[in-house]
């Protein structure tokens, strides 16, 4: 580990970001998402000063492993993925509070073990600790740890106090709308739903936490988020990679589960819902409730259904040659599984009437990009639209979430020279240029946001729901059809015909982005 200069860890944090003392326990802490991403967050949180002063990590799993062994997986994992690298001084300080307990996620005993030793941290330091259980395991045992978190009195640790006991939960929420439901009346038999923290990276992005400052801070753009001046909206989560080592799961998910219901509605709900009366959290999720109820039920039947789905093909990604789904290990012969999905969704409120939202998502796809492109409505009669020599493009303002977090705004611009003649330019802003480039990463400011109580970038219960009873139409008629109906594309293109008829219908194209 380097050397550097001391970091403010363990002198408390920042009075606008308290958190009382508190122990994170993360269930799950041999798994992949623990090694690259919950680690390096509380890692960096560390270093940024940001862990209260009396913090303690301990890993939960079936494996037994001692603390120290613990420790020095800790210590690889942030060498390998954390956004800095790792100081002795941070580090040193933060692993002796590195703990791990072995057991059962269905042993009772175990959580009782793990209840005495964080009793016993709470005798040591002389003070109550808050216990924010993060559950970052396969779905299978959800249910498992939920309850026993009620029977060992974990869940009440605290109950009604700052310092109140609080679980994280990783998606998938479900599978479909009644099996959210019975998940979301696990969760709540044994915590309230301020305890409850379902979490969605994709919240935690900038760009996506930007869009409600675009939104609401500016005036060039508020007085114009609405139907008499948007034409459309797309939203776009696309991949490059294949199912790759995933098959298993992926054959069991598919798109439309794993990027469309989740990621790709709450980036919709956050574009299209009304102004909150303030930025606490109750008040956004309300909006993201309401405009997700104003979503119209889908049209499946008849000539120009409202949903295409495909399954990726042979083709080029990166210019190597890459084999199709159905050829790939662990794949069914005759699966019915989408790896790309598309929606065209209508809102039946005031603000949005006769706005058509766009969402689709895949996998090798062209490259890898998610975004939110607004597309504004032409001018009426517009002086530049007789000759050939004024090139025109549509207004578009588009938020990048990922790789390259930022904006950009199309407009029309003369070019310089005696004559007038037009061409589109585009205006462009990175975070990465104008902030640099060490921007926290998404779990950092959640973990961060779940240890003080801010549940503002996470999904509640409703919003859960609804989701699944929008999506869990269209799954079922998908299963009832099985291949019929399935298109294809070739990896390394943008995706399936099926899908540029869902917006040419409107007279409308997919953006390249």
């Amino acid at each position: 580990m380097a050397d550097e200069t001391p970091h403010p860890f363990l002198h408390g944090l920042s009075k606008h970001r308290g958190s009382p003392p508190t122990v994170v326990v993360i269930f799950g802490a041999s798994g992949d998402l623990t090694a690259r991403k919950l680690i390096p967050a509380i890692y960096n949180l560390a270093h940024d000063g940001l862990l209260p002063t009396d913090f303690y990590l301990i890993g939960f799993g079936r494996k037994p492993i001692p603390d120290a062994e613990f420790q020095q997986i800790a210590a690889g994992a942030i060498k390998e993925f954390s956004r800095r690298e790792p100081t002795a001084d941070v580090w040193g300080r933060l692993a002796p509070r590195t703990l791990y307990v072995s057991g059962g996620y269905d042993e009772k005993a175990a959580f009782d073990r793990l209840g005495d030793r964080i009793a016993g941290l709470e005798k040591e330091i002389g003070q109550q600790l808050q216990s924010l259980f993060y559950i970052s395991t396969p779905p299978t045992v959800f249910a498992p740890i939920i309850r026993n978190l009620g029977a060992s009195g974990l869940a009440a640790r605290h109950l009604g106090q700052r310092h109140q006991s609080k679980v994280i939960i990783e998606k998938p929420f479900g599978r479909d709308l009644a099996s959210a439901q019975t998940l979301n009346r696990e969760l709540t038999a044994v915590f309230e739903e301020s305890q409850v923290f379902r979490i969605d990276h994709y919240l935690g992005k900038e760009t996506v936490q930007d869009l409600l400052v675009q939104r609401f801070a500016n005036s060039i753009f508020e007085p114009i988020w609405n139907r008499n001046f948007i034409d459309h909206v797309q939203i776009t989560v696309a991949e490059q990679v294949g199912v790759e080592a995933r098959a298993g799961y992926y054959e069991q998910s598919g798109c439309l589960r794993d990027m469309i219901q989740n990621h790709t509605m709450q980036l919709l709900a956050l574009t299209a819902m009304e102004p909150p009366v303030s930025m606490d959290a109750e008040s956004v999720r309300d909006e993201k409730v309401k405009v997700l109820k104003a979503i119209q039920p889908l049209r499946l039947d008849g000539p120009d259904p409202d949903a295409a789905r495909a399954q990726y093909g042979e083709g080029l990604i990166g210019g190597k040659p890459v084999k199709g789904y159905l050829e790939e290990k662990d794949v069914a012969p005759a699966s019915a599984t989408e790896t790309y999905a598309a929606l065209r969704l209508r809102i039946n409120n005031w603000r949005w009437q006769g706005v058509p939202f766009y969402l689709r998502s895949g996998k090798h796809l062209a490259r890898r990009v998610s975004e939110i492109a607004v597309r504004f409505k032409r001018p009426p009669g517009s002086l530049f639209a007789e000759s050939e020599r004024f090139q025109l493009a549509p207004n578009t303002l588009a938020f990048q979430i990922q790789p390259d977090e930022g904006l950009s705004l199309v407009l029309n611009a003369k070019i310089p020279g005696l004559e007038t003649r037009t061409q589109p330019v585009k205006m462009n802003f990175k975070y990465a240029t104008t902030f640099g480039s060490n921007t926290p990463e998404a779990y950092e400011r959640l973990v961060l946001d779940a240890m003080i109580g801010d549940g503002t970038l996470f999904i509640r219960g409703d919003e859960t729901e609804r989701s699944w009873q929008l999506i869990t139409p269209i799954h079922e008629k998908w299963a009832a059809q099985g291949r019929t109906g399935m298109d294809t594309y070739a990896s390394g293109s943008w995706g399936p015909k099926t899908a540029v008829d869902l917006l040419s219908v409107n007279g409308h194209n997919w953006r390249e982005p």
